[in-house]
């Protein structure tokens, strides 16, 4: 008799451990098969913008790789910050499993995005972040690298004496000081050089204008640098239609199709490019994995590469500069 209830206590045991063991295999099982909900707040939607196009097509294919649904949601212009934190409102109200969020300010929305956390919605930066460090994850270039290869690069290009222009594009957004930070330090003693920084606004017209007005400014000004798309193929035009390509010369950061034909028509002398479509690709998947409780990256640099007219046509950069192509052919 004894013996029988031991024994049942043991089956009972078996059961009890089993039954657990296929509870959490089923949670386990449901969470990975269930389709996440995932909103993404970009700068910008800009059909106009390759940066941007890229990247958030990068999202939207992780997103179906990985059994996901996202919603993009984005104002009309970069520096509109008001605009995207009414998003960022809308998107908490959906109460979706995660945010993903491309800040265009510093410090506006790190109230907002602290409200998405206390309600469980976990928050994952692309491309730039806050001062609070809110987020579950970043994905994003090193902005001081991307920032410093483009100084160095330039350094060779100049003579001691050489004056330098900065057209940026949102004063205080991280991405706009980091890169400003690491293109003085690439520069080294050169940086002194630098005569005046702008601020553009990511908008390519207030780009080109700002341009016009520091060549009149400075008549000696040796080199215009871009620190992102919209800042750079605005000094870029100013500077063509000036016919000023071979007195003053134009770097920048990030590419498009007219920035390569800039670059062929000899008018970028160099581009520091981002990985946009994979910095896209990659915020998906890592915050997807963080969501079904799988190992993930917390910090992610996707990377970025310098391009000249000498290497603009090697088959690792044509990737970066014609990311459309490359998806249309694969």
């Amino acid at each position: 008799m004894k013996k029988h209830k031991k024994w049942l206590s043991v089956c009972l045991v078996v059961c009890l451990i089993g039954g657990l063991g296929g509870a959490v295999w089923y949670r386990h099982k449901i969470i990975e098969e269930r389709k996440l909900s995932l909103i993404y707040i970009p700068k910008v939607v800009d059909g106009t913008n390759d940066f941007w196009k890229s990247l958030i097509l990068g999202a939207k294919m992780a997103a179906k790789e990985y059994n996901a649904e996202i919603g993009i949601l984005a104002p009309s212009e970069e520096n509109d910050v008001e605009r995207q934190n009414e998003l960022l409102k809308e998107a908490i109200e959906k109460k979706p499993d995660a945010i993903l969020f491309s800040p265009s300010s510093f410090t506006e929305s790190d109230a907002l995005l602290k409200e998405a956390k206390e309600d469980g919605i976990r928050i994952g930066f692309i491309d730039s972040y806050t001062k609070e460090a809110i987020q579950d994850l970043t994905v994003a270039t090193d902005n001081l690298e991307a920032g410093e290869k483009l100084g160095k690069f330039a350094a060779t290009l100049l003579g001691p004496e050489d004056q330098i222009a900065v057209v940026a594009h949102v004063k205080g957004v991280s991405t706009a000081v980091e890169r400003e930070e690491g293109f003085r330090k690439g520069l080294g003693k050169l940086a002194d050089n630098i005569v005046e920084v702008v601020y553009c606004d990511s908008q390519y017209e207030k780009s080109r204008q700002l341009t016009v007005e520091l060549m009149k400014k400075y008549p000696n000004l040796k080199m215009i640098a871009g620190m992102n798309e919209y800042s750079s193929v605005g000094a870029a035009r100013a500077v063509k239609a000036a016919g000023a390509k071979d007195r003053i010369q134009v770097v920048g950061v990030d590419s498009s199709q007219e920035a390569v034909q800039l670059m062929e028509n000899g008018v970028f002398k160099g581009l520091v490019v981002q990985k946009a479509f994979k910095m896209g690709y990659m915020g998906v998947k890592e915050t997807v994995l963080m969501l079904r409780g799988k190992k993930y990256e917390k910090d992610v640099n996707s990377g970025c590469e310098l391009v000249t007219p000498e290497n603009m046509y090697s088959s690792e950069i044509e990737k970066l500069l014609f990311p459309f192509n490359t998806l249309r052919l694969s």
